[in-house]
């Protein structure tokens, strides 16, 4: 049985791999336990994202995804979990464009079930009812911040109207 290098080989095209999926970092807290398990707890849940990006070296990439989600009822908090999920990704002989959407939405949808089932587990063990964290279309994301960057370009460089 053979098996094919990961990495891409020049002039084979436009590749993509993924070498590798793992936790980065976890922190799960619960202020106010034991005593928040004493009442009738129904927080608000506010949830944080955010991606970066390095590159380890040509054609290979880390991507992390962090997530941050509070648990938090008035001025008590229930539990704050943040999880950084991260990944090794080998991609070349993608156009610009193609390679940055890659990093910017397709990695990140790779990353976000780990991250998602990880959290929930967290909760979970935490003594809280599972979170269920609905299902995220990075695409639209990374594309609407696409349009951002765009539409503060254009603002930037409009020149100034005289009074």
């Amino acid at each position: 049985m053979t098996t094919k290098n990961a990495q891409a080989t020049p002039g084979e095209g436009p590749q993509f791999a993924i070498l590798r999926v793992y936790l980065k970092d976890v922190s799960f807290e619960t202020p106010n336990s034991p005593n928040i398990f004493t009442q009738n707890f129904k927080p608000e849940i506010d949830f944080q994202m955010n991606t970066t990006v390095s590159q380890l070296e040509a054609d290979v990439y880390e991507v992390v995804l962090t997530i941050t989600a509070t648990a938090k009822e008035v001025d008590k908090t229930g539990f704050l979990v943040e999880i950084q999920q991260a990944g090794i990704f080998s991609i070349s002989g993608h156009e610009k464009d193609h390679h940055n959407r890659m990093l910017g939405s397709y990695c990140p949808s790779t990353l976000f079930p780990y991250a998602r089932a990880a959290i929930s587990d967290l909760v979970v063990k935490g003594g809280f009812p599972p979170l269920e964290l609905a299902p995220i279309n990075f695409r639209a994301l990374y594309d609407n911040s696409l349009n951002k960057i765009k539409a503060d370009k254009e603002t930037l460089q409009e020149p100034a109207t005289p009074e």
